[in-house]
């Protein structure tokens, strides 16, 4: 575990979480991110693997890679969500919802630039809605986890300044 996810979570953000696992926002994220995981198996499985069969050596290259990338987005988020509803139902405590192995992961796959070979219409738009909600997921979770956790972090470099302010502050007479 590194030293972040060493930290005990401050009690302000396991509210935040708590939260956040019963919010509107939640409720709505949760929805669309399993509505599409859903919309996407049905796709790979059926119109896409259709779809795949037309395509040129390289653009079923690209579509193969591609359907990864927008599978790998999906998991990730799915298993991000699934998280919070943990929280949110009480299975799992908002401080071990902090722990690393929950983060969002797998960035530079998700993230990574798209292939330019002429790909379904129907793979790209799957892809454009999973990474607009990879995007949003991957916000939320810096938020809520990372960004809260480097604001609880001492910075070293003013402890020590503090400490030396502190042993000479007696010497002023």
């Amino acid at each position: 575990m590194n030293e972040v996810g060493a930290l005990e979570t401050a009690p302000w953000r396991a509210g935040v979480i708590s939260d956040f696992a019963r919010s509107e926002l939640f409720d709505r994220t949760f929805q669309e991110g399993m509505d599409l995981v859903e919309e996407t198996a049905a796709y790979l499985d059926g119109a896409g693997r259709q779809d795949s069969k037309l395509l040129s050596r390289n653009a079923a290259l690209a579509y193969a890679s591609e359907s990864m990338r927008l599978t790998t987005r999906l998991m990730q988020v799915a298993s991000w969500l699934l998280v919070q509803r943990a929280v949110r139902e009480g299975d799992m405590a908002p401080d071990a919802a902090c722990d690393d192995r929950y983060r969002l992961g797998a960035e530079a796959v998700c993230t990574g630039e798209q292939s330019d070979e002429l790909l379904p219409l129907g793979l790209l738009t799957l892809l454009d809605r999973s990474g607009r909600l990879y995007d949003r997921v991957r916000h939320l979770d810096k938020r809520m986890y990372v960004e809260a956790v480097a604001d609880e972090v001492p910075n070293a470099v003013l402890s020590q300044f503090d400490r030396l302010r502190t042993a000479f502050s007696g010497m002023d007479a």
